[in-house]
């Protein structure tokens, strides 16, 4: 089982259109189709509209080499 994200198109007649990676063999598949119901020309104009956060810089000074920034150093079981 292999699962692909691409954009398909959609003709009146409920025609559906996508292009496969070339690794598909050809011949007859089972396929799950999920469609976002919103089309993509909608989705790019909502990212248009959006108001943009602008974040300053603030300056922290330097930070010394001999700390760490893992996981296991800022969550440590006592």
């Amino acid at each position: 089982m292999k699962t692909i994200e691409t954009i398909a198109t959609v003709t009146k007649d409920g025609k559906i259109t996508a292009q496969l990676p070339l690794d598909i063999p050809e011949g007859e598949h089972q396929v799950v189709i999920v469609i976002d119901e919103k089309l993509l020309v909608e989705k790019v104009e909502s990212k248009e509209n959006k108001m943009l956060f602008k974040f300053s810089a603030y300056p922290v000074g330097l930070v010394s080499e001999s700390l760490t920034f893992r996981r296991e150093d800022l969550y440590a079981n006592d």
